[in-house]
């Protein structure tokens, strides 16, 4: 099935009504023996990035202004994804990344019971390995509450994986790898912002934008603007992602310059017809740091930029 226009999340439409629901086993068994199933290996990676406002109805009215709403409290105005298919070599188990697409979800006009709605479809559907930054504290948090608070089911999340390795498992990455924790192990070591790491490797990081002009920009109406804005962070995670899985032994050098390349091919393709993609690569391929895209042959950013 072809993808929808670019930029757009395809959230899959609701189930067919009218259709018999065949029984289900109970929750972590196989159906035709009853014993437990093995957990099945997420298939993509799913990096994931929100941008919220206050909700203005809940925040009370002595709530200090420079202080952070708690996750309830805020109102879901964009999310964002990229997804890569994760190639396993069967011989040694080592994961290389096949970049499909970095999208926001639905249209500008929706609201956020409409994205909520689509978003947790969507993670239903795929086996999804979630990579977020400090996703465990805000970004999942808030999906999870503020989908509470319209009444949409996130059973996906509570269901997949096992007693040992599941999306709520803190102490495993196979389900949810939160960069900010993982490179930080865990609050052992001082923990970095987005931006400081990215920047740090040599990716473009928030390039002068910031979270907090976020509200502003929603209300002069400029909600493409908070789009572009989410989408470069998750191209930021991603970029850190597979670096991260080089390190810790998840990849080889081979596997982490193959997945680079598909980033950049991908940033290349779509930047022809979204300048904020052009414009990601480009600083990304003028990069001065010492390994900004490859680890083979000192880890140049030897990519051209994209034309």
């Amino acid at each position: 099935m072809p993808f929808p226009a670019q930029g757009v999340l395809p959230f899959p439409a609701s189930a067919p009504q009218g259709r018999p629901v065949p029984a289900r086993p109970a929750p972590g068994r196989s159906a035709a023996s009853g014993r437990p199933a093995p957990a099945a290996r997420p298939t993509t990676l799913l990096c994931l990035d929100i941008e919220t406002v206050p909700d203005a109805e809940l925040v009370p009215a002595d709530w200090p202004a420079d202080k952070f709403p708690k996750p309830a409290w805020h109102r879901v105005v964009a999310v964002s994804y990229a997804r890569a298919r994760i190639v396993t070599d069967p011989a040694t188990s080592l994961e290389t990344y096949v970049v499909e697409h970095c999208r926001s979800g639905g249209e500008a006009t929706w609201g956020e019971e409409r994205l909520l709605r689509g978003f947790w479809r969507l993670f239903d559907a795929g086996a999804h390995r979630l990579v977020t930054w400090n996703g465990r504290s805000f970004d999942v948090p808030v999906l999870q509450l503020r989908a509470f608070v319209h009444g949409i089911p996130a059973s996906a999340w509570y269901r997949r994986g096992d007693r040992w390795s599941g999306y709520s498992a803190r102490y495993s990455q196979e389900y949810h790898a939160d960069l900010l924790e993982l490179l930080s192990a865990h609050g052992a070591s001082t923990r970095m912002g987005l931006d400081e790491m990215a920047t740090a490797m040599g990716l473009p990081g928030k390039a002068g934008e910031h979270g907090s002009i976020v509200g502003h920009h929603i209300a002069e109406g400029d909600i493409e603007r908070v789009r572009n804005y989410c989408e470069c962070d998750v191209l930021n995670t991603l970029g850190l992602y597979i670096r991260w899985s080089y390190l810790c032994g998840q990849s080889d050098e081979a596997g982490h310059d193959a997945s680079m390349r598909s980033l950049v091919d991908y940033l290349r393709r779509e930047g022809v017809q979204r300048p904020h993609l052009k414009a990601f690569l480009d600083r990304w391929a003028a990069s001065a740091r010492p390994a900004p895209m490859h680890v083979a042959r000192g880890g140049r950013a030897t990519e051209p930029a994209a034309r």
